[in-house]
């Protein structure tokens, strides 16, 4: 669940984890460009949104499926 006052994500810098490259990342998820190492998305600062909290996700059924 997102606070109330959020603000969009933040952009967060650390060192890459196998090359020592310093990356940026949003809200603690990072991937390296140069070596390709990526930290699990369980590692952020906050909660991913949700699909549903998307205003373009589809709902379910045939009339809500754009790939259908």
């Amino acid at each position: 669940m997102r606070p109330a006052d959020d603000t969009g994500p933040e952009i967060t810098y650390a060192e890459c984890r196998q090359c020592g490259t310093l990356i940026a990342g949003l809200d603690g998820r990072y991937s390296c460009g140069v070596c390709g190492w990526v930290n699990h998305h369980s590692e952020g600062h906050r909660a991913l949104p949700r699909a549903e909290d998307d205003a373009d996700h589809a709902t379910g059924g045939p009339g809500g499926n754009r790939l259908s």
